[in-house]
């Protein structure tokens, strides 16, 4: 396969010429940068890194090349976006260029909470500050909550964002934060001003958010969606809907009713069918179930597999089917197959393993199987 032929990789989105790039811009913006200088050293031993790797990298070379006290530096950063090359529209990681340069504010920056802040809040539309934030909410907790609650109030999305994806307790990549994992009472104030935000952006980072909170303290979540929906807000509505989703895949049934599904579903489920009892790894396993109503209903079907686990014992997982609507006397058949194929993130064991069908988050069937060599 030629270079041609190969698709990009994630790391591709801090390569040579996102280095140009970098180069070319604090040129314009930070006094006595040396762009070539920068580039040459920041291309060395490139080619062996992965995206973050390639992230401390760049912010390493930058500290080198900077030459200039914080304080005075944030100053000349501040005015970056003016002059910042976005790189090709074409490229979906033209933004990574600017992950770097923002990460170098958590890295050297934390010390001076104020100029690093205010300097996140212009150099973030360039690429998401969500990272670099988390530090200054650890070390400086009470000052960086003040300025989320302010950018609550920001013209920009980018900036309004950043004040809920930032503070999201198990931010994807990011430093989870303990404090709101243990105590997410501090976000209300910060998820209530954007729970009707204009942006889609900026209302997906606010479920997101509300997701996050679920994992681990979910009946504090439910209580504040349930008031939410008082509100009637299509917007709310939404949030509240996918800010639920984790705690709708595992089946709580406390949540069922707030998403206007019956709290307990009015139907008979028939025995489950196997297209085989004994199922070797490698292959897949086919089943066909049959729902009918006795009053028209909303339902949320799932399949749960019960796998055996290293430990010779049952564990759970739940897989989306279908949310539908039931008419009053009508009987569907339903027909899915799971692959086991062994793939990288989950491992399979020989043995005895269970398949169950919940609707509404109750089990209304289930069945036996094997796996095997």
């Amino acid at each position: 396969m030629s270079d041609a032929d190969k698709s990009p990789l994630m790391k591709d989105g801090l390569g040579v010429h996102a280095i140009q790039r970098i180069a070319n811009s604090l040129a314009l913006v930070v006094p006595g940068f040396n762009a070539r200088a920068f580039q040459k050293e920041a291309v060395r031993g490139l080619d062996e890194l992965e995206l973050k790797a390639r992230v401390h990298h760049l912010i390493a070379i930058l500290h080198r090349h900077y030459n200039l006290p914080f304080k005075k530096l944030s100053k000349y950063l501040q005015d970056l976006p003016e002059v910042w090359d976005r790189g090709s529209a074409a490229d979906n990681k033209a933004g990574f260029a600017a992950w770097p340069l923002i990460d170098y504010i958590a890295t050297h920056g934390l010390q001076h909470p104020r100029e690093a802040l205010q300097t996140l809040e212009k150099l973030t539309p360039l690429f998401s500050a969500e990272f670099a934030i988390r530090p200054f909410i650890q070390q400086h907790t009470d000052f960086t909550y003040a300025r989320l609650l302010a950018w609550c109030e920001h013209p920009s999305e980018h900036v309004r964002r950043l004040a809920s994806e930032g503070s999201r307790p198990r931010l994807p990549w990011g430093m989870r934060l303990p404090q709101f994992i243990n105590n997410p009472e501090p976000l209300v104030a910060i998820l209530q001003q954007l729970k009707a935000d204009e942006s889609l952006y900026v209302r997906r980072s606010v479920a997101n958010n509300l997701n996050d909170i679920s994992k681990d303290n979910p009946e504090w979540m439910i209580n504040v969606c349930r008031s939410w929906l008082e509100d009637k807000h299509e917007h709310t509505n939404w949030i509240v809907k996918h800010g639920l989703r984790s705690l709708v895949k595992a089946g709580d049934v406390r949540v069922f009713p707030l998403l206007g599904y019956a709290a307990a579903p009015d139907l008979v489920a028939s025995d489950i069918k196997l297209n085989k009892q004994r199922i070797a790894v490698g292959d897949a396993l086919t089943f066909s179930y049959a729902l009918t109503a006795n009053q028209t209903q909303n339902v949320v079907v799932d399949y749960v597999i019960y796998f055996m686990k290293a430990n010779g014992k049952l564990a759970p997982k739940v897989f989306k089917l279908k949310n539908m609507i039931l008419v009053a006397n009508e009987t569907i058949v339903i027909t899915k197959s799971y692959s086991f194929k062994p793939i990288t993130t989950r491992r399979y064991y020989v043995g005895a393993h269970q398949l169950a069908i919940q609707v509404n988050g109750k089990e209304v069937a289930r069945t036996d199987f094997k796996l095997v060599d």
